[in-house]
């Protein structure tokens, strides 16, 4: 009478396989952490370098850009004979305060503020271009006067996952979307309007959300 054998793991081969398995999704787990701290990265410098760019330019020039009445004199791009704009698709009113939507529409002077940098050299691009950067995780960068609650100019960041937005919040802010100095909503039109925001008083992780940082 003849037996067959089985042949299967020993305990020290199960243990081995995973210790391997658990090793991988640590590896995993790891790299998507350091892939969202990048990001979170990336957002800070952003915001810490259009707010230099900005002060740079109101040292050089005494005047905000986008808000700048004389940057169509200014800048010899603006007069090379080619395609001269209108003075008035250029020019701010020197008011000190920069008008027009975050989502800046043309010749506005929210659409005049990336115009201007760009022609003073303070960011890359030519200055007849007004297109607005992206963020880290695809959505606009703008700016606005008076976004929800926040007095005075705010850089606005679209499309922040909640988990990132909540992570920025605790790093800068007090961690709630309805007050202090970052405030957020969920749509893109609500950050035109000087009211309290309506994105409840704690940030969801399944959410994305349109962020103003006080500048």
């Amino acid at each position: 009478m003849s037996s067959t054998r089985q042949n299967g793991f020993t305990l020290v081969e199960i243990a081995m396989i995973l210790a391997i398995i658990g090793m991988l999704i640590g590896g995993v787990l790891k790299g998507q952490e350091m892939i969202i701290n990048a990001k979170i990265k990336r957002l800070e410098s952003d915001n810490s370098g259009l707010i230099a760019a900005m002060f740079t330019y109101q040292d050089r020039y005494i005047k905000m850009p986008g808000d700048d009445d004389r940057a169509s004199a200014r800048f010899s791009l603006y007069q090379d004979g080619v395609n001269d704009p209108a003075p008035a698709d250029i020019n701010g009113d020197a008011d000190g305060s920069l008008g027009g939507d975050w989502m800046a529409a043309a010749n506005t002077e929210t659409a005049n503020f990336w115009k201007h940098l760009r022609a003073s050299g303070l960011i890359p691009g030519g200055g007849d271009d007004d297109t607005q950067p992206s963020n880290a995780y695809g959505g606009l960068i703008g700016i606005r006067d008076d976004s929800l609650l926040i007095p005075g100019h705010a850089i606005i960041y679209g499309s922040i996952e909640g988990a990132i937005a909540k992570i920025l919040e605790s790093r800068i802010d007090d961690g709630i979307p309805i007050s202090g100095r970052i405030q957020s909503d969920l749509t893109p039109a609500s950050m035109n309007i000087n009211a309290i925001s309506t994105a409840g008083p704690d940030y969801l992780d399944s959410l994305r959300y349109f962020m103003a940082i006080r500048i």
